[in-house]
């Protein structure tokens, strides 16, 4: 019964976990008008599952730290316990799926571990590893990201000038046209210019009137190479997301002796990608839609820049096994980007800030729950 809650609880937190995180990496494409939703899912989903074969190799340090091995005394961590954060971290995700908002596994998963071991023995709770290994880097991921991003983002720009590379603007043409309008009826004209230089004009759908960058790099044309260095970037950042989560997910399962030592290692990180992607596939588009289109606008550049940063921090954190948050890192870059660009939807970033900020301890006291109701199942 108790195995049976386990793995139950690992595969819908592997579920909730795809629903809220697996749009997170081509959230860029989709909202720079690069792709539309389909394509952009369908490129999160392939590189979801690359990442999560590669985790077999690059993230054993993430599988030692939330199967609790780095935060309780031993003998705390059982089968119960395990279950326990599971189905507090899922119900938490799931939960902010549904609101549209992105959360953070890590947090969610962090709080059950710690709600379910100080019901089980508050004095086993190895407080500074907690600080150490979770809260700090937790808390400034994020900053960290914000900062890279403005500071990358204008870097690039100016190469972008000083290549000779310019901006497209697009302006639609209708009765009742503002400049730029992008949801006009169908059948309207879309017309384009180039920024400093002769009048080009094109008629298209308003749907594909969106910023451009005209000229070559390296003989290339630029827009063609921006656009392929973009969906570079995103299928990295889903790449890197699934090398950080997987590991931490299928952790619940490996830690347990009745079903980690019983069920091949692999065989579990497959169960867990499988659910994975189902999540992602069937409920991520209200997250998406935030992520996308709600904290502000971006061009294809802004969001190459965010992606870039997003899956070299990732990464670099999942090959140390420093548990950051890739809801946190890949948010915070577009809340660089808004920085950058002006346009700020102060009411969204507040709604995710709040959702960032009570993850946790809703994970801890569903976690701290979901232990008492396990254990008096068990005996």
């Amino acid at each position: 019964m108790l195995t049976a809650i386990l793995i139950l609880a690992v595969l819908g937190l592997a579920w909730s976990n795809g629903a809220n995180d697996n749009f997170k990496g081509v959230a860029t494409l989709y909202g720079s008008a690069t792709c539309g939703y389909r394509t952009a899912l369908w490129w999160a989903t392939g590189a979801t599952i690359l990442g999560s074969v590669a985790s077999i190799a690059l993230a054993h340090g993430l599988v030692k730290t939330f199967s609790g091995g780095d935060l309780f005394s031993h003998g705390v961590v059982d089968e119960k316990l395990l279950a326990a954060a599971g189905l507090a971290a899922a119900i938490t995700i799931l939960f902010a799926t549904f609101l549209g908002m992105p959360t953070s596994t890590t947090h969610a998963l962090t709080g059950g571990l710690v709600g379910a071991a100080l019901v089980s023995d508050g004095g086993a709770v190895q407080w500074h590893a907690v600080g150490s290994k979770f809260a700090t880097p937790l808390l400034l991921s994020p900053l960290i990201a914000i900062a890279a991003t403005i500071v990358i983002y204008p870097v690039l720009r100016r190469m972008r000038k000083a290549s000779g590379i310019g901006r497209e603007s697009c302006l639609c043409v209708g009765t009742e046209s503002k400049v730029p309008a992008l949801s006009m009826a169908d059948g309207q004209a879309c017309a384009t210019t180039a920024v400093n230089q002769r009048l080009i004009v094109s008629i298209d759908h308003v749907d594909r009137c969106v910023e451009r960058y005209n000229g070559r790099l390296v003989g290339i044309d630029a827009q063609s190479a921006l656009n392929v260095a973009h969906y570079a970037s995103a299928g990295a950042v889903c790449f890197a997301r699934a090398v950080n989560d997987v590991p931490k997910i299928a952790a619940l399962m490996l830690a347990s002796s009745a079903v980690g030592g019983g069920i091949s290692h692999v065989f579990i990180l497959v169960l867990v990608t499988v659910a994975m992607t189902a999540g992602g596939l069937v409920q991520s588009r209200k997250v998406a839609h935030t992520i996308s289109q709600r904290i502000t606008t971006l061009n294809p550049g802004q969001g190459f820049t965010a992606n870039m940063v997003t899956s070299v921090m990732v990464i670099a954190a999942s090959r140390i096994g420093v548990p950051v948050s890739t809801t946190h890192v890949s948010t915070g870059c577009i809340f660089g980007i808004s920085a950058v660009n002006g346009v700020r939807r102060w009411r969204t970033i507040g709604q995710i800030l709040l959702a960032w900020i009570t993850t946790l301890p809703l994970g801890l006291m569903l976690g701290a729950g979901a232990f008492s109701v396990i254990r008096l199942i068990g005996t």
